[in-house]
């Protein structure tokens, strides 16, 4: 995964951000749109493409484009890094590759022992019950 030519592909773009604060929203673009084209990526391998459209699937359109956004900040250059960090962090877990689990065996020793305690507390509760003369 190369960040520089992956972050080349990345499309911007500013809209007015919703909610609370004044006049400062009605005339401010400092809302980031950031999508992501997966399908005509050039920085990722056929292999990597099909990982991240897995673990994305519910993030993607129709088209495989990944949208994210952010309006947290005043500013639209402070919103545009902190969507470039959340992209590049999304697509680095998603290229992340899990480990396959091992079965392991139960060893005998533990086998025995667990039986072992079964009878021992067997056992004991018999012990509890009142004697039959009969």
């Amino acid at each position: 995964m190369e960040i520089g030519k992956i972050k080349s592909e990345l499309i911007y773009k500013a809209v007015r951000s919703s909610g609370a604060g004044g006049q400062n929203v009605n005339k401010v673009s400092s809302k980031v749109v950031l999508s992501f084209d997966l399908r005509n990526s050039q920085s990722l391998s056929d292999e990597e493409k099909l990982l991240v459209e897995t673990k994305l699937s519910n993030r993607l359109t129709s088209e495989n484009i990944l949208i994210l956004n952010c309006d947290e900040d005043r500013s639209q250059l402070k919103n545009k890094e902190i969507v470039t960090k959340r992209f590049l962090e999304l697509l680095k877990n998603a290229l992340i590759i899990p480990k396959i689990r091992k079965a392991t065996k139960i060893p005998k020793s533990i086998i025995r022992k667990r039986i072992k305690d079964k009878k021992n507390i067997s056992e004991i509760k018999n012990n509890r019950k009142k004697p039959d003369f009969g």
